[in-house]
């Protein structure tokens, strides 16, 4: 399995930006599809954005899109989360992980998950 590595993650006011990246070591994540998901005190992990093998196609959470964009560069083994105008209902802990087959917005569809990097949105 590919271990990965989340960092970016910070205390930002509402309105502000963040950047988070998803760094791969021991296995290359460039064959495979990533995802980013996010988990609040007290509830769910849940699906945030996902991105294909090339970067051409992403796709979003409602709750993200038109403000949060995956990006990825292959040759730096790496997956990035850009996240503008955030809200404080973004406070969560963000984890990237590795897909492996089912639908993309399943936690159950990854199969190698970092250890996560918390993003803290004040009002």
């Amino acid at each position: 399995q590919a271990q990965l590595l989340e960092s970016g993650g910070g205390l930002v006011q509402a309105g502000g930006s963040l950047r988070l990246s998803c760094a791969a070591s021991r296995r290359t994540i460039s064959n495979y599809l990533m995802g980013w998901f996010r988990q609040a005190p007290g509830k769910e992990r849940e699906f945030v954005a996902h991105i294909a093998v090339s970067g051409g196609n992403t796709y979003y959470a409602d709750s993200v899109k038109g403000r949060f964009t995956i990006s990825r560069d292959n040759a730096k083994n790496t997956v990035y989360l850009q996240m503008n105008s955030l809200k404080p209902e973004d406070t969560a802990v963000y984890y990237c992980a590795r897909f492996r087959g089912g639908p993309s917005y399943y936690t159950s569809s990854y199969d190698s998950w970092g250890q996560g990097t918390q993003v803290t949105v004040s009002s």
